[in-house]
């Protein structure tokens, strides 16, 4: 064990506590966290939260769901551990993330979460979902908040996105439907200023149902379109 002095000493230069101890606890899992992906925050439970809801609600009671830009897991994981009868897919860009997810899943003994390494949908061919989840980049590379706080030492491709921090989610909505089974659905994390555009998005690419839901500060956070 790292001697506690130590510790302070980093966390003094503004480093993450979740990166000085390894782990970040989400839902009812505990994750290792590392910097080559985001530490998984308490607002992204309201994702997780919305698609039990729906899936408890309305069904299917199995299923099966692909979590875009997965990091290290938190939202794939979350939802295969509540959902043992679903068969979730979790993929990233990045290679050390896909093994943090895959270190997760043996961690949290998880045994219906696969992950991969794709950009986007590129390695799913045509591979169909009930259920597509994302928590994707959607900070404005001029946001002056990047350089506060943790995301300091988060990497910047798993935060900023062009476009006013709305190109990967319109990239995700277009090409969404091909892997959609009938009456499935897509459901974004965003952030907390975006709901409007992203509900846009959502209905200029023929998703109905559109709605979007608020987080633990009641700003907008997560938005949903029915294929």
């Amino acid at each position: 064990m790292r001697p506690i002095f130590s510790l302070v000493e980093e966390r003094k230069t503004g480093r993450p506590i979740a990166h000085i101890v390894g782990k970040r606890a989400f839902w009812d899992l505990e994750l290792a966290v590392n910097d080559s992906t985001l530490i998984p925050r308490p607002d992204t439970e309201i994702l997780v939260e919305k698609v039990l809801e729906i899936i408890e609600s309305k069904g299917p009671e199995q299923g099966e769901g692909l979590d875009l830009g997965t990091g290290t897991g938190a939202i794939a994981l979350s939802l295969a551990s509540s959902l043992p009868k679903w068969q979730w897919t979790g993929v990233d860009i990045i290679p050390e993330a896909v093994l943090l997810a895959r270190h997760n899943t043996k961690l949290n003994q998880i045994p219906n979460c696969q992950f991969v390494e794709s950009s986007w949908f590129t390695a799913l061919a045509d591979q169909k979902f009930d259920f597509i989840v994302s928590n994707p980049p959607y900070i404005d590379e001029n946001d002056p908040h990047l350089n506060l706080g943790d995301v300091r030492f988060e990497p910047k491709t798993a935060l900023v996105a062009k476009g006013h921090g709305l190109a990967d989610i319109r990239y995700i909505v277009e090409n969404a439907r091909r892997h959609l089974k009938r009456n499935g659905k897509l459901i974004l994390e965003h952030g907390f200023e975006q709901g409007v555009e992203v509900r846009h998005i959502l209905r200029d690419f023929n998703f109905q149902y559109v709605d979007t839901f608020k987080d633990l500060s009641g700003n907008d956070r997560v938005s949903i379109g029915y294929f």
